[in-house]
């Protein structure tokens, strides 16, 4: 008999199991180094945790710069060379980490990796879409989500014991599958120019760029939007401590190890892959602003258990470590469980508020925005550290989830019922 989750996964054509598998191993690379990148800088390497916030900032700036780049690229040379191209590049940035021997080659080396990584996204999502359509390409949205998450996890494990053998060998390791990657998809994918895969040649690039730069001044100037993605840059602020600062604390504070901490940080993708659908479905009818303040609930939450874990040496008391391997886990799944829900909300109500003909110039916004945010959260995560003031990061982060709240409450009187995802008969708003 076939089941309704295998019939999820069947009927596409050859090039969107590809482009899954390549992000799979992809994202098994980003994985192996995702929870020790900050530690081994910081303590193996010597730089000030402040240094390494700012070379993530810059990480997530050039990724944002890449991800600009990429779409350009996509709709005017093809998805598969910008791929393939994104993904040779990164084979070389990426293990370049494991020649980092100080400040300036840190900053140096996050920067580069972070616009070759960014050029990938868009022309991957392209192709997608160029594949698929209607609700098969919902499924295959899907599979890259599942796909992704799945080498995540498998990351994290094998990462936690190649680090405690050889802690260089994670960084070269993460490169050389970027590698498998380009030359997977070099020779197995179609060369497919833009848009649709017979579309014509579209105007000429100067013409392009034009239209580019006029959607997103349109999409830049339009209030809503904009409010949008000042929360985003809130709320990425709470995602970049998973990797920013939580490993910091959980090795000096508890002496985890690089393969337990590993083991530890699996929580993710595993709370992910099994309640990432049942816990939207489950919020079908409610007010995604609605939503989103629980999130921001689930973030603040998880902040105050890290508080908890900080408190011991701040107070002179010894944390047993099974405690505090407790609240580590209750860290992850609840900013897991904020991160279930922020991720399909906000996207459908930028989707929502932009109209038609700037949607995808309000969702880059918005993306770009997210990035900002990784980046300021590493910088300033690092910042309290580095000023002695680590022990209020934790707080001062709650508090700012409750600041979140209120944006988002503030945003929904803006924000139409049928752009919300309710009934005229449940919220009252108006349209910009």
């Amino acid at each position: 008999m076939r089941t309704p989750s295998l019939d999820a996964l069947r009927g596409f054509r050859r090039p969107v199991y590809l482009v899954a598998l390549g992000q799979l191993v992809n994202l098994f690379g980003s994985g192996l180094v995702y929870p020790f990148a900050t530690v081994h800088f910081h303590l193996e390497v010597g730089i000030s945790l402040g240094v390494v916030g700012f070379g993530l900032l810059l990480n997530n700036v050039a990724t944002a710069v890449g991800t600009a780049v990429g779409g350009f690229a996509a709709d005017r040379v093809g998805r598969k060379p910008v791929m393939v191209t994104s993904m040779a590049l990164s084979t070389a940035t990426l293990a370049a980490y494991a020649a980092v021997t100080d400040a300036t080659g840190f900053v140096a080396v996050a920067s580069a990796a972070g616009l070759t990584l960014g050029l990938f996204p868009p022309a991957s999502q392209a192709m997608i879409a160029d594949l698929t359509d209607g609700s098969e390409r919902d499924r295959a949205f899907a599979l890259l989500k599942v796909a992704n998450n799945a080498g995540f996890g498998l990351g994290f494990v094998a990462g936690g014991v190649l680090y405690s053998i050889a802690q260089l060998a994670v960084f070269v390791a993460d490169g050389l599958t970027c590698g498998v990657v380009a030359v997977l998809l070099w020779a197995t994918l179609p060369r497919m120019r833009r848009g649709d895969a017979g579309s014509e040649a579209a105007a000429d690039a100067k013409s392009s760029l034009v239209t580019a730069l006029s959607d997103w001044r349109r999409a830049v100037t339009r209030p809503r939007i904009v409010s949008l993605a000042l929360l985003n840059v809130g709320f990425a602020v709470m995602y970049a401590q998973m990797q920013a600062t939580v490993p910091v604390v959980a090795t000096e504070t508890l002496g985890l190890s690089s393969a337990e901490l590993g083991t530890l940080y699996v929580l993710n993708p595993v709370v992910i892959v099994t309640l990432q659908l049942p816990l939207v479905a489950a919020i079908g009818e409610w007010r995604r602003t609605r939503g989103l303040v629980v999130s921001a609930g689930f973030w603040a939450a998880a902040m105050l258990a890290i508080w908890v874990v900080a408190l011991g040496p701040v107070v002179g008391v010894s944390v047993p470590v099974a405690v505090g391997v407790a609240f580590v886990g209750a860290f992850l799944v609840l900013r897991t469980l904020g991160e279930i829900l922020h991720s399909p909300l906000v996207s459908s109500l930028a989707s929502d508020i932009s109209p038609e003909a700037e949607r995808g110039s309000g969702l880059s916004l918005v993306e770009i925005a997210k990035r900002l945010g990784f980046g300021i959260g590493a910088a300033l995560g690092g910042a309290f550290f580095d000023f002695g003031i680590g022990f209020w990061l934790w707080p001062t982060l709650a508090f700012g989830c409750v600041g979140l709240a209120a944006g988002v409450l503030a945003l929904e009187r803006r924000v139409t019922p049928a752009e919300n995802g309710a009934s005229a008969s449940r919220t009252t708003a108006t349209a910009e």
